[in-house]
């Protein structure tokens, strides 16, 4: 460290240059039913009354991108801070994205296993878990009906194509699909989690040759405790290494980005 004091130089106008707000948006994911499921919230005041939306709102003057975020889910959904991943997205900063003003929006993306119901709070009319394949995201495959999906607001629908591409490639390479299960886990339920991200089915057998022989998951002591009517299950815990060795790719006809996107995030 230098020691320089850190100050404005003299002479320094903000007003100089155009005012803007900045914004998080979290997609927060779970599994719940079989499906991957992302919470949502109905917007209960203009603009875009009535749509749903990222949970979400403006950083104050005062805390940074990351506690905003955890801010305002609780406040919109009743959700606390919750043990699971959480990591920035991009940034979205379309001078039109937001009909009010300029708004550059920071968007995290998080998953975690039984996540609770939400409550709406603040200025959501409604909070939801809504499942993906339900929505109409028109930058994914295997994406929702447009005549059925709900109208997202603002960018949504750009910024929920990026976050579920970004979970899908997630468990490409790292061993992040550990968080969308509790500890011990069984193989069983650790594929499920794959076959449900991607949308697509795998092959037990080399599902468990690639777990096992990679940096995926290591057996535990003992065997699953609850009932299943046959032979109780081998259970397994995380490695404690973030990246996946062997990769396990996505196979033809996974979910994942038609293209990418124009110039990088916005």
């Amino acid at each position: 460290m230098s020691g320089a004091e850190a100050k404005a130089p003299d002479g320094y106008d903000a007003s100089d240059y155009p005012p803007f707000a900045v914004t998080v948006d979290l997609a927060i994911f779970t599994i719940r039913d079989g499906h991957l499921k992302v919470l949502l919230v109905q917007r209960a005041d203009d603009p875009y009354a009535g749509a749903w939306a990222l949970p979400g709102g403006f950083v104050g003057i005062d805390e940074d991108a990351t506690t905003a975020a955890w801010r305002e889910l609780a406040e919109e959904t009743g959700l606390e801070r919750f043990d699971g991943h959480l990591e920035q997205l991009a940034t979205y900063s379309a001078p039109d994205r937001d009909p009010r003003m300029r708004v550059v929006s920071v968007a995290h993306v998080a998953f975690a296993p039984n996540l609770p119901d939400p409550q709406a709070g603040s200025d959501a009319a409604a909070a939801h878990w809504w499942d993906v394949d339900d929505l109409f995201l028109p930058g994914l495959t295997l994406t929702g009906d447009p005549a059925d999906a709900p109208d997202l607001a603002f960018d949504h629908a750009q910024i929920l194509t990026d976050a579920v591409d970004r979970v899908a490639a997630k468990l490409e390479y790292t061993t992040l699909a550990t968080a969308f299960v509790e500890t011990p886990f069984t193989l069983s339920e650790l594929r499920h989690v794959y076959e449900t991200v991607w949308g697509v089915r795998l092959d037990p057998g080399n599902f468990r040759r690639k777990a096992e022989t990679g940096s995926l998951a290591t057996k535990d002591a003992g065997t699953d405790p609850r009932p299943t009517g046959g032979r109780r299950a081998a259970v397994y815990r995380p490695t404690g290494t973030a990246a996946l060795q062997p990769p396990m790719l996505r196979p033809d006809g996974a979910r994942a980005k038609t293209t990418p996107t124009t110039g990088g995030p916005r």
